[in-house]
């Protein structure tokens, strides 16, 4: 039996995950606790609701955006040279770009050299949500990528291809076009199955090890063999809150994404703010086909992983449960190590991003 039960029946929008039992307090037993109304209005979307109430969930909170201070800086216009059409050639690297086989355009970071490390991002951010690991990973002798997924950030926004397979192909795109050799890969939440799916297709020959943090994989959704997993009705819930009103959306996604709706969690301001601007970055019909890549079964994908691979996992994790994901998917990939970090949320490369750097650290060293 695990320590924090789980259960993923009664969810906002599908994404939120409830936990029926016993939360972790000893990660925020120091923090302050969260405003009142802030807890309050989480604590409500987190409830049991109808699902012919979800689609007006966006509009409905209200109230609790109040609450929130706006970013004093409007949306990057930068965004706006990310979407221009390109006329490079597939695999061709023009810059901080590579251009896929459709012709979108791929941005990504390049730092350091050195043995290199390839980041993929969750839904809904961009390679920026890697800022922490970058940096620290280049202090150390590390060369890093990270690449924004189509449809978010930088990158272009292509009203076709927002599916697993061609994010694979993407990333192959860039590893190509930057001739990347015995990388380390490494996926948060979606670039878990990213990096999986990539593997599947691609193969390892130029991978040498994998790490998956808080990945989506093997599989979220509900079947008679994942009965725990979420049903479509759930996944329908995101869609409608996207179609809604999806400012309001990441605004209160991300409390429960970095477990800032925890009895006395310190609500970190600018982390939402952050949150909230990589999500309203990208593109609202990339995020919207997105959705349907937590409905895909990766299994497949992590039998043919044959790397190490380590997997780092919160067990407080109210979006991604660890006991349907990251304990599910050591059972299942050959040579993989799991750590579970207790208390830890979702999204943990943020809130401790000192543990996943030492450890991150550690797994490039063996």
């Amino acid at each position: 039996m695990p320590k924090y039960g789980m259960r993923i029946d009664n969810v906002l929008s599908g994404l939120f995950w409830q936990a029926a039992r016993h939360h972790p307090q000893h990660r925020h037993a120091s923090r302050a606790s969260a405003p009142e109304d802030q807890r309050k209005n989480v604590a409500n979307l987190n409830g049991s609701l109808s699902p012919n109430r979800r689609h007006v969930l966006a509009a409905g909170a209200g109230a609790a955006v109040a609450a929130f201070t706006a970013p004093a800086v409007a949306m990057a216009a930068s965004s706006g040279t990310a979407h221009a059409a390109s006329h490079s050639a597939h695999g061709e690297r023009s810059a901080d770009y590579a251009t896929a086989k459709d012709g979108t355009r791929i941005y990504f970071k390049d730092w350091g050299s050195g043995k290199v490390v390839v980041l993929s991002h969750g839904w809904p951010l961009d390679a920026d949500a890697w800022d922490a690991q970058m940096l620290f990973l280049v202090q150390k002798g590390y060369r890093v990528v990270a690449h924004d997924r189509r449809g978010s950030g930088r990158s272009g926004q292509s009203s076709s291809g927002n599916d697993v397979d061609t994010f694979a192909d993407d990333l192959a795109t860039v590893m190509n076009a930057l001739d990347l050799k015995d990388a380390m890969l490494v996926g948060h939440s979606m670039g878990g199955g990213e990096v999986a799916r990539y593997i599947g297709r691609h193969g390892t020959s130029r991978v040498s090890k994998a790490v998956l943090i808080s990945a989506v994989v093997p599989l979220m959704m509900k079947t008679d063999s994942n009965p725990e997993g979420l049903p479509e009705s759930a996944f329908d819930g995101i869609r409608n809150n996207l179609t809604g009103n999806r400012s309001v959306f990441y605004r209160n996604l991300a409390m429960a994404f970095y477990g800032f709706n925890r009895p006395n969690a310190k609500v970190e301001q600018g982390t939402i703010d952050e949150f909230w601007r990589e999500g309203m970055a990208g593109s609202i019909l990339g995020q919207y086909q997105t959705v349907k890549q937590f409905e895909v079964d990766y299994t497949e994908d992590l039998k043919k992983i044959d790397v190490p691979t380590l997997i780092l996992h919160g067990d407080d994790d109210q979006l991604v449960p660890v006991d349907v994901a990251g304990k599910m998917s050591a059972k299942i990939i050959k040579n993989a190590t799991l750590k579970i970090y207790p208390g830890a949320p979702h999204g943990m490369c943020t809130t401790e991003s000192d543990k996943v750097n030492t450890d991150l650290l550690a797994f490039l060293q063996t």
